[in-house]
């Protein structure tokens, strides 16, 4: 729920700013691109932090090297979020992004199932988190050049 937060509240603070005076703040699309990357950063965070031993948990059994996993999609995150702020491979990050929540989706739908929790609090349920993840792959999508053509 914490990315969404992020995203959310990041969101309404770019469009302040640009409200201010920040021209580059001024349209939707550059705030919405801007909340996206705090989102991710924020997200990526947590593969590090103290959380980490709770996404560890979240990857399915099916899976080797769980520790890894986690490692490897952090990294994504964040190189995710550099790549949308550069308009030449802004295209390629957003899809590359897309395609990785997808992918973890099934940590999602194991962590729901076995009432893992994350920091002590249990993960919201499964219908939640589906929406939480249409709502990412869609702003992800919505601050893509993809959203443009």
């Amino acid at each position: 729920m914490a990315p969404f937060i992020a995203l959310a509240t990041s969101f309404i603070l770019f469009k302040i700013i640009g409200l201010l005076g920040l021209s580059y703040f001024d349209g939707w699309h550059t705030s919405l691109k801007g909340s996206v990357v705090v989102m991710l950063l924020l997200s990526a965070s947590a593969h590090w932090g103290s959380r980490r031993v709770d996404l560890i948990r979240m990857v399915p059994p099916v899976f080797p090297k769980p520790d890894w996993i986690v490692t490897a999609t952090g990294c994504l995150e964040i190189a995710g979020a550099i790549g949308i702020l550069i308009p030449a491979v802004s295209n390629a990050a957003s899809i590359c992004l897309i395609v990785l929540l997808i992918a973890m989706f099934p940590a999602n739908v194991y962590a729901a199932r076995e009432n893992v929790t994350i920091g002590g609090r249990p993960v919201p349920r499964l219908f939640v988190r589906s929406l939480l993840q249409i709502v990412f792959i869609a702003t992800i999508y919505f601050s893509s050049p993809m959203s443009e053509w």
